[in-house]
């Protein structure tokens, strides 16, 4: 399992190599009584938060483990973060398999840091049942992003910034997809302040999390609506879900409509870059104001990589 040394000594680890992130007040969302803050992973090396869990797996490596080579599953940050960090180790190789309905702007990151891009599957599920096959065929080390200790523990480390940034926070909403980021954070956020409450937020199109712990089956492939949260989608990563009892403690789901106006609302309001998973916290917000008056909240906006053609067409819907 995953202790609150583990994630201390992940920051040790990766401290060199990423930026502290804003915690930012926002007086669109902050009343009188409440008080918001925004986490801007967005702003993060890589524009992603994925960099921080790749970065601590990779660099936490053996000889051996590199020399075999390393490989990612990935919607595209984790898969950029696996790249960059493989670089910064001593080139080690790298190989990086995404959905063929990847963003080209995170392709191109991925590409950019020198990992090997392999596109297979019409979705997150598809590509990864296929690539764990390849994986294991080839022998290669396996990096992965949401069910490996090391890489939540790099996640982790959100947790630690945002309560030494703001130690009055006493609420962090954080999106969930396959469930690493929100395992890391909860458990430094409760280790440091036993009270705090972790929310997470899925789109509704993929609540894969909400329903495995509704069900007490941890959905490890579920089946996806169209969505415009790639980094949501798929099933729910094994660790994570064994740690939501202690890590998590309520979630909200929230339709792709609400998700396109926290976006639009981040760039035409907050002057923010973020990606579509990024914003599903500021749609529970908005869409639930009542649940967090009298609260200090910090809602982690884990992504900048915003294809810039989705970007075009939010800007053209706005009126």
């Amino acid at each position: 399992m995953i202790e609150f040394k583990d994630i201390i000594k992940a920051r040790n680890t990766i401290n060199d190599y990423i930026y502290k992130t804003p915690l930012d007040l926002s007086m669109y969302l902050s009343s009188d009584t409440t008080k918001v803050y925004l986490k801007l992973e967005s702003q993060q090396k890589l524009r992603s938060f994925k960099v921080r869990g790749a970065l601590n797996a990779v660099l936490s490596l053996t000889t051996e483990q590199k020399k075999r080579g390393i490989a990612a599953i990935s919607s595209g940050n984790h898969g950029a973060g696996v790249s960059y960090a493989a670089k910064i180790s001593g080139g080690t190789k790298a190989i990086v398999f995404v959905p063929k309905t990847t963003p080209y702007s995170k392709v191109e990151k991925i590409k950019y840091y020198g990992a090997e891009i392999v596109q297979l599957g019409n979705n997150y599920d598809e590509a990864h049942i296929q690539a764990l096959r390849i994986i294991e065929e080839e022998g290669y080390t396996y990096i992965d992003p949401c069910s490996d200790a090391v890489t939540i523990a790099g996640q982790g480390t959100i947790g630690i910034e945002i309560l030494e940034e703001n130690p009055d926070i006493d609420t962090i909403l954080v999106p969930i997809g396959g469930g690493g980021i929100i395992t890391g954070v909860g458990l430094a956020a409760k280790h440091i302040k036993p009270g705090i409450k972790i929310i997470g937020v899925q789109t509704s199109a993929c609540p894969a999390m909400i329903h495995s712990v509704r069900d007490q089956v941890c959905y490890e492939e579920y089946p996806t609506k169209p969505s415009i949260c790639d980094a949501l989608i798929g099933g729910v990563g094994r660790l994570p879900y064994e740690l939501a009892k202690v890590c998590i403690d309520d979630m909200i789901e929230v339709d792709e409509t609400a998700i396109r106006e926290a976006l639009k609302f981040l760039m035409t309001k907050e002057k923010v870059i973020a990606e579509p998973s990024s914003a599903v916290g500021i749609a529970a917000f908005q869409k639930n104001p009542h649940l967090f008056e009298g609260k200090n909240v910090a809602i982690v906006v884990t992504g900048g990589n915003l294809d810039h053609k989705l970007m075009t067409q939010l800007l053209c819907e706005e009126k």
